[in-house]
């Protein structure tokens, strides 16, 4: 990754921006703080819609992540041509995510790249969205983000 004014900005996006990038914000901060180098990151997350804009992550999502330790507090917004700029690394959730913020880079600045290939004990190609299911599938996104965003730290 690299490195731009002394710290390593990463953005996390999702469609909506209330349940998985917020989420994994909230894992990566934690993880990013237990490891002692919060001076070291700028960490945030974005939406590649803005229907949930100004509004904070999903109640259901906030009280799983809660019942693990991790404290969602984003606020969601739409990802803008500005972020590339801004951030060093775009980690995306799932294939359409990834198309649609690869089509929005200018080519130039953020690397743009897939959260489930930081995975090393998860399969998934993609991380679900849990907003039409049931309580199993906010706990499995956490599982999931779990496991990348800590390979994800190691390779910063």
């Amino acid at each position: 990754m690299t490195e731009s004014i002394g710290k390593k900005r990463v953005l996390f996006v999702c469609m909506g921006n209330i349940c998985r990038s917020p989420t994994a914000e909230g894992v990566f901060r934690k993880l990013v703080r237990d490891a002692g180098r919060e001076a070291e990151f700028e960490i945030d997350s974005a939406g590649t819609i803005g229907y949930h804009a100004g509004h904070p992550a999903d109640p259901r999502m906030r009280s799983a992540a809660a019942g693990r330790g991790y404290e969602l507090t984003s606020i969601a917004r739409r990802i803008v041509a500005e972020d590339f700029e801004r951030f060093d690394l775009i980690v995306t959730m799932d294939e359409d995510n990834y198309r649609e913020v690869s089509d929005l880079s200018p080519g130039s600045g953020a690397r743009v790249v897939r959260m489930c290939d930081y995975c090393q004990e998860h399969q998934e190609r993609e991380v679900p969205d849990p907003y039409y299911g049931g309580a199993a599938g906010f706990q499995k996104v956490i599982d999931i983000l779990e496991d990348a965003c800590a390979k994800l730290l190691r390779e910063c």
